[in-house]
C-alpha cells in the first residue's frame, strides 16, 4: 500500500483496525513481565492466530506486534542489539499471515513511546528521539509493512520526533503514516496538549491521519473527534478502550461488552471518523460488532471539511488566522535591537527580561510571540534554543521564530513543540534553497517576504511577481496559500512617499486575489517622524480595511491596540463584539483605578515588590535559573530561611498546585515550578539544618515503585518529584519492581506509605499482589497504600484497599491526609 492507495481506500469505506493485542497474547500463554516482542518472536504462531481472528472479524489493518520495539524500550530487557532482527521479523511474520489469509488485508508497523520525555520537557535529545524512531521504522520497512502507526503518544514533542523520524523512512518507500495520541477525560494529554493543538502540529508535519487511542472509552473519545473535525485536513482515527478496567476476582476486565462497543460505530461515523478500531479490553468480537454495525447501517466515511488551515500551535494552545478571524498581533518585544538591558542579560545567558516581555505582551493581547536573538558577539543558535525552551514550557502562546540564519531556524524548529511561524522566506537564493526545506520539514507556517537578491522590490507589480515566484517554490514542498502569510514590507514614508501606498496595494492583492494571509511590521511606516503613534495606528486602520490579518507590533501600544479592536469590530471579525467589549471594559476599569492613585502611592506600590516576593514569583514562573540568586538577595535583605520557606516557597507551590488542578497550569509548568522549588531548597536547606529548623523533619516516608511487568515510570517520577517538594522522604525503587522487593524495601525503610504505579491493564493487577503480600508482614500492619496510573481509577483502588490519586498534585494531598497533616 502506498500513500495514494491509502487515500483511495479511505474515501471508499471506513477503515477498520484491530483491537487489543497484549491481552489476547496473555490469553494465549504470554506471561506477565516478559518482553512481548521477544515472546512473539519465539511464538510466532500465536500472533498469527490472534491477527487472523481480527482479520476474520473484519479488520482491514492489523498492527505488527512491535509496540515496544524501539531502542529505549528494548534496552530495559537488554535487547537493544536485536532491534532490527525483532522488528523486521515480526513485521514479516505479520505480513505473511496477512497474505496467507487470502483477502486484501494490510499490516502497519506499531510504534509507541520510548518512556522518556523529549527536550525541552525532558532529557532525551530531540535529534536522538528522531534517530530512535527512524531506526525502528527502517527495520519495519525491511519487514514489508504497508504503513506505520504511531500510537499512544502522551507528549506532543515525542509525537513530533516520532513522525519526523518515521517520515524519513515513509517517504523513501511511499508508505502512509498515521498518528494517535492519548487524551485523558479532561481532553488533555499527559503533558497538557489539547486535541486541536496536537492536530494542527501533526497534520502540518505530514501525518496521513490523526486521532486518539487508549485512556478512555467511546463516550469520552467521541467528544475529542467532534472537537477535531472542523480543523482536520486529514482523516480522523478513533481507537477507544472497551470502557474502563475493573478488578473482578483478581482479574482485570473491561466494562463494555462487544454489542455496546459496536453500537458507537454510527456516532463515530457521523462525527467524522474515517478509521476505527479498538484499544485496551477490545477483542475480535468487539471489532466484529463494529463491522456489523457499519454494514447494517451502511455507514460511509466523511471527508475532511477543509483542505488547508491557517494556524500555528504550541504545546498547549493554538492561534487561527484567516479572513474571518480577528487581526492577530505578533508581539515584537523579544528582540535585543535597541534594548540595552535585554542585551546585557542575554550576554549573561539570563532569560528574566525575555520571560517578563512574554508575560506583558500576552497580557496585552499578543496571540503570537516573535522571538529574535540577533545580537553580535553571542551564540545566537544557543540563545534561541534556550529562549524557546523557556517560553514553550512557561506559556501556551505560539511562537514566531525570527532569524536570517538557517541553522538557527532549524535548531529552533527542532526544540519547538508545535507548529511555529517562521520569519521569513524571501526570494533570496540562500533563503529559498536552505530555509524553505527546513521550514517544510518541520511543518512551519511561513512569512513570505517580497525581497530578492537585488534588494527590496520597488513597485506593487514587482512584489506580486516575487510573491508568486516564492509560492511556486513553496508548493514543491507541499505548501498551500493558507500556510503562508505575506509581508507587505512597509517602508518608511519619510524617505519614500509611495511606501504606504505600495504596501496597501500588496495587502489588497494578497487578500482578494492571491487569497492568503497578510502581515506587516507597523513601526516601519513612521520611522524618522515625530508623534509616530498616529501614523502607525492610522496605517493599521487603512491596512485592516484592505484585509490585513496579522501585525507585528508592540501590544503595549494602547492606541494601536484600541485601533485593532475597533477595526475587528467594524469588519465583523469580532464575534458578537466580545473582544471589543472586554478590551474596553477592562481598559476603562484600569483608567479609573489609575486616576485614584497619586504618584506617591504608585511609587510605594512599585517598591512593594521585594526580593522575597521575587522568590515566590520564581516558583510561580518556573524560573529555576534565577531563584538561587534571588534567594541570596532576599537573605541579604534580612529575610530568614524559615520565613522564605513558610511564607513564600510553600505558598507559591500551593498556588501552582491550585492552578494545576483548575487547568490553568499543566504538566510542563508543574515540573518547572517543582524544579525552581528544588533549586531554592538547595540554598536554604543547609541554613535550615544548621538552625535545626522543624522544616528539616520530613512529613513521612514513602516507598514508591512501578509494579512488576510495567516499564513505564514517567508519571511515577513526576509524583515523586512533587512529594519531595512537599517535604516527604521518598524512596523511588524504579520500574518493573517485584512485589517482594517492594515489601522488603518498605520494611527496611520503615515506610509510612507504599506508592504503586501502573500504566498497563496487563500489569495493574500486580498492585493487588503487593497489597495482599503486605498482609503477611506484621511490620506493615499500619502502612497505607496509594495507587495511580492511566489505567487505574478510584473504584479499582477501593477494591484493593488502597487510596487513589489522580495526578501528582493530588498525590501530595492524599499523602498529606494519610499522614494526618
Amino acid at each position: 500500500m502506498n500513500k495514494q492507495q491509502f487515500k483511495d481506500l479511505i474515501t471508499k469505506k471506513i477503515i477498520i483496525l484491530d483491537g487489543a493485542t497484549g491481552t489476547e497474547l496473555i490469553k494465549n500463554g504470554m506471561g506477565v513481565g516478559v518482553n512481548p516482542e521477544l515472546w512473539v518472536y519465539e511464538n510466532s504462531d500465536v500472533i498469527q492466530k490472534v491477527q487472523d481472528a481480527y482479520r476474520a472479524s473484519g479488520s482491514d489493518i492489523v498492527y505488527a506486534p512491535t509496540f515496544g520495539g524501539n531502542r529505549l524500550k528494548l534496552k530495559n530487557y537488554n535487547l537493544e542489539n536485536r532491534l532490527f532482527e525483532l522488528n523486521s521479523t515480526l513485521a514479516k511474520v505479520t505480513k505473511e499471515a496477512a497474505v496467507a489469509f487470502g483477502d486484501k488485508r494490510y499490516v502497519f508497523g506499531d510504534i509507541a513511546p520510548t518512556g522518556s520525555f523529549v527536550e525541552p520537557f525532558g532529557e532525551l535529545k530531540f535529534t536522538e528521539a528522531v534517530a530512535i524512531y527512524r531506526e525502528q521504522a527502517e527495520a519495519l520497512a525491511a519487514g514489508g509493512v504497508d504503513g506505520f502507526a504511531i500510537e499512544t503518544m502522551m507528549d506532543i514533542q515525542e509525537a513530533r520526533a516520532a513522525l519526523i523520524g518515521v517520515n524519513k523512512v515513509a517517504k523513501k518507500y511511499d508508505l502512509p503514516v498515521i498518528v494517535t495520541m492519548t487524551f485523558e477525560k479532561d481532553m488533555r494529554s499527559l503533558s497538557g496538549t489539547d486535541p486541536v493543538s496536537a492536530l494542527i502540529t501533526l497534520q502540518s508535519l505530514g501525518a496521513d491521519a490523526f486521532g486518539c487511542n487508549c485512556s478512555t472509552g467511546p463516550t469520552e473519545m467521541l467528544k475529542v473527534i467532534e472537537l477535531l473535525k472542523p480543523y482536520a485536513t486529514i482523516p480522523l482515527i478513533a481507537k477507544p478502550n472497551a470502557g474502563m478496567p475493573k478488578l473482578v476476582d483478581g482479574e482485570t476486565i473491561f466494562s463494555m461488552n462487544p454489542e455496546e462497543f459496536g453500537s458507537f460505530a454510527e456516532q463515530f461515523a457521523n462525527a467524522g471518523v474515517n478509521i476505527y478500531g479498538g484499544c485496551c479490553g477490545t477483542t475480535p468480537e468487539h471489532i466484529k460488532s463494529v463491522v456489523d454495525n457499519i454494514a447494517e447501517k451502511n455507514l460511509q466515511p466523511v471527508a475532511p471539511k477543509i483542505s488547508a488551515l491557517s494556524a500555528v500551535s504550541s504545546a498547549r494552545g493554538y492561534t487561527l488566522m484567516g479572513p474571518n478571524e480577528p487581526i492577530r498581533v505578533v508581539g515584537e518585544r523579544i528582540n535585543p535591537t535597541g534594548k540595552k538591558a535585554l542585551q546585557a542579560e542575554l550576554r549573561e545567558d539570563k532569560m528574566n527580561i525575555v520571560r517578563q516581555f512574554a508575560i506583558e505582551q500576552i497580557d496585552k493581547g499578543a496571540t503570537i510571540l516573535d522571538v529574535n536573538m540577533g545580537l553580535s558577539g553571542i551564540d545566537e543558535k544557543q540563545l534561541m534554543v534556550d529562549s524557546i525552551s523557556m517560553l514553550c514550557k512557561s506559556f501556551a502562546t505560539p511562537l514566531c521564530i525570527d532569524s536570517t540564519d538557517y541553522e538557527v531556524i532549524e535548531a529552533a524548529l527542532q526544540i519547538y513543540p508545535g507548529r511555529a511561524l517562521v520569519n521569513s522566506i524571501s526570494a533570496e537564493k540562500e533563503r529559498i534553497e536552505k530555509m524553505l526545506p527546513i521550514a517544510a520539514e518541520y511543518g512551519a507556517m511561513i512569512i513570505v517576504l517580497p525581497l530578492t537578491d537585488d534588494g527590496i522590490t520597488k513597485t506593487t507589480e514587482e512584489r506580486i511577481k516575487v510573491i508568486n515566484d516564492i509560492y511556486a517554490e513553496a508548493q514543491k514542498y507541499g505548501y498551500q496559500r493558507e500556510d503562508l502569510s505575506v509581508d507587505a514590507l512597509i517602508m518608511t514614508i519619510s524617505s519614500n512617499a509611495d511606501a504606504a501606498k505600495i504596501a496597501l496595494e500588496t495587502i489588497d492583492y494578497v487578500t482578494n486575489e492571491f487569497k492568503s494571509n497578510t502581515i506587516c511590521g507597523l513601526s516601519n511606516v513612521s520611522f524618522g517622524l515625530p508623534e509616530r503613534k498616529w501614523a502607525n495606528s492610522t496605517f493599521l486602520a487603512m491596512a485592516a480595511a484592505r484585509g490585513l490579518n496579522m501585525a507585528i507590533a508592540n501590544p503595549n501600544d494602547q492606541l494601536l491596540m484600541n485601533t485593532l479592536y475597533a477595526a475587528d469590530a467594524l469588519a465583523m471579525r469580532d464575534n458578537k463584539l466580545q473582544n471589543y467589549v472586554n478590551h474596553f471594559s477592562n481598559l476603562n476599569c484600569n483608567i479609573m483605578s489609575n486616576n485614584n492613585l497619586n504618584s506617591s502611592t504608585e511609587t510605594s506600590t512599585q517598591k512593594a515588590q521585594n526580593s522575597a516576593e521575587e522568590v515566590m514569583n520564581c516558583v510561580l514562573n518556573g524560573a529555576d535559573d534565577m531563584i538561587k540568586e534571588t534567594i541570596k538577595t532576599a537573605l541579604k535583605e534580612g529575610f530568614t530561611a524559615k520565613d522564605l520557606v513558610d511564607n513564600y516557597l510553600i505558598k507559591a507551590i500551593n498556588i501552582v498546585g491550585e492552578k494545576f488542578e483548575c487547568k490553568e497550569y499543566f504538566l510542563p509548568q508543574l515540573i518547572n515550578s517543582a524544579d525552581a522549588m528544588r533549586c531554592g531548597f538547595e540554598v536554604l536547606e543547609p541554613i535550615l539544618a544548621s538552625e535545626k529548623s522543624a522544616l528539616t523533619e520530613k512529613l513521612g516516608k514513602i516507598v514508591f515503585a512501578t509494579v512488576e511487568g510495567d516499564i513505564h515510570d514517567i508519571g511515577k517520577n513526576i509524583v515523586c518529584l512533587m512529594l519531595r517538594n512537599y517535604n516527604f522522604d521518598v524512596v523511588d525503587l524504579g520500574k518493573d519492581v517485584t512485589a517482594q522487593t517492594i515489601i522488603d524495601a518498605a520494611i527496611a525503610e520503615k515506610a509510612d506509605i507504599i506508592g504503586l504505579s501502573a500504566l498497563m491493564t496487563t500489569t495493574m493487577s500486580n498492585m493487588d499482589k503487593v497489597v495482599n503480600l503486605a498482609k503477611n508482614y506484621p511490620e506493615l500492619a499500619n502502612v497505607k497504600f496509594m495507587v495511580g496510573g492511566a489505567v487505574v481509577d478510584a473504584e479499582y483502588a477501593k477494591n484493593i484497599m488502597a487510596y487513589y490519586s489522580t495526578d501528582a498534585m493530588d498525590a501530595v494531598k492524599v499523602a498529606t491526609k494519610l499522614m494526618g497533616k
